[in-house]
This record gives C-alpha cells, sequence and structure tokens, in this order.
C-alpha cells in the first residue's frame, strides 16, 4: 500500500470524483476525511469506505466553514480540492448571487483550505495537493463562462502553488476531467454533458472512477518528480 501513514482530506467527497478518490485513496491505506454538505450522504460514504474514513460536514463557500475544516482536520499529507458549484447559465443570463456563490466554493473555499493545512504540510516537506479542474478551464464552451472561469482560476493557482511550495517539498498539480458520469452534472447540464461526451475523440463520458486513478496517481510517490502541471483525463478533448 502506497499512502499508508498518509492522511487525505477530500472536498465534495460524498459522491462522484470525489467519492472514487475516497475510496481509491483509503484502498492504498490512506485515511481519508470527507467533507461534504450532506450529513446524510457523509455519513452514507464513510460506511462504504470503512474504518479508515470520517466526514466533516462543511460548506466550502462559507468562510467560517471552511476555517472549521482546517481546524478539525489536523495534519493531514494530501488535500484533494474537489468541491464544486457548476450551474449552467449563458453570461447575459448570469445570476449575481449564483456568480458569487460559484467562485466562493471553486476558488475561495479551496484557496483557504489549502492556506489553512500547508503550513504544517511545508513543515514537514512532505505532500501532495491535487486540483480537481475541468476541460471547460480551457476550451469555449457556451453556458459555462461562470463555471469555466472559476476554474481557469484554480489552474492559475496550481502553478502558483508550485512555484511556492515545491522548495520544501510539496506538490502541486491539476486533474482535468472531461465531461463525467456525476449526479451533480447530471442535474445541472442534463443532456448537455453526453452531447460534450460523444464529441470527444474518444466518444463517451467518463466514469467517476476513471477520474479517480489519476488523482491517485497525483496523490502518491508514483508522481514525485511531478509538480505544476495538469493530467487531462478528458478523453483527448485537450487534443481537439
Amino acid at each position: 500500500m502506497e499512502l499508508l501513514d498518509h492522511t487525505a482530506i477530500i472536498t465534495g467527497g460524498t459522491a462522484g470524483i470525489g467519492l472514487e478518490s475516497a475510496r481509491l485513496l483509503a484502498s492504498e491505506g490512506a485515511t481519508v476525511i470527507i467533507a461534504g454538505r450532506d450529513r446524510t450522504k457523509g455519513v452514507q460514504a464513510v460506511a462504504a469506505i470503512g474504518t479508515n474514513a470520517r466526514f466533516i460536514q462543511t460548506n466550502m463557500a462559507d468562510a467560517e466553514s471552511v476555517r472549521s475544516l482546517v481546524q478539525q482536520c489536523g495534519n493531514v499529507d494530501i488535500i484533494i480540492n474537489n468541491a464544486a458549484s457548476f450551474p449552467a447559465a449563458l453570461t447575459i443570463d448570469q445570476d449575481v448571487g449564483a456568480f458569487e456563490s460559484l467562485f466562493a466554493t471553486n476558488v475561495r473555499g479551496a484557496y483557504f483550505l489549502v492556506a489553512g493545512l500547508v503550513p504544517a504540510m511545508l513543515t514537514r516537506r512532505r505532500g501532495s495537493i491535487v486540483n480537481i479542474t475541468s476541460m471547460a478551464a480551457f476550451k469555449g464552451i457556451p453556458g459555462t463562462s461562470g463555471y469555466s472561469a472559476s476554474k481557469a482560476a484554480v489552474e492559475s493557482l496550481t502553478r502558483t502553488w508550485a512555484a511556492e511550495f515545491g522548495s520544501s517539498g510539496v506538490r502541486v498539480n491539476s486533474v482535468a476531467p472531461g465531461p463525467t458520469r456525476t449526479p451533480g452534472v447530471a442535474v445541472e447540464w442534463g443532456e448537455t454533458n453526453e452531447e460534450l461526451g460523444k464529441a470527444l475523440p474518444l466518444g463517451r463520458t467518463a466514469f467517476p472512477a476513471e477520474i479517480a486513478e489519476a488523482v491517485l496517481f497525483l496523490s502518491s510517490p508514483r508522481s514525485s518528480f511531478i509538480t505544476g502541471s495538469t493530467l487531462h483525463v478528458d478523453g483527448g478533448g485537450a487534443a481537439i
């Protein structure tokens, strides 16, 4: 097991990519902390993973909730910034409140979670941060302007944090999924998600477990000389 004696925090860890990542990291020996808004789903996720998991109810859009999460986590070795809001709206139809909530969750929450947890990682001179971004951060997709901009911001943070933290042994990378079959995406994007998948070279959407394999790779010693990079897990979307 590659991640024995490692503790990982996974935000948005009660479903989809987050839950599959938590399962996979736990299977490699990591103790996993699952953060999410829904307590019922959190309890179910912990039960599915087993004794190496615990749940902390958190709203990543709320600054005080993020501060509380930092305090409850203690020392961690791996941070998976997966929690995301992804309402679809054309620019001319975008609601200000929804836009602010989107950036609070996708950017501010991740930023201050890292700011709170990384000092101990730097002191111990080890750690991996994996930011889950999106194919939409690199491609123009109508109706995703707010979401795309938020994920592009996180891509920028990946590079900046890699430069800031690298000398202390902490690596920072991104996983940029293409269209993926998750409950949240199904609710917000519906058939559009499947249409995007059909347009990819591989001709389909991803399963969350396929994205989780990339998360495990960047979290583990297998990627020990990789930092500041983005791993595109998008069925060839980055190639077209």
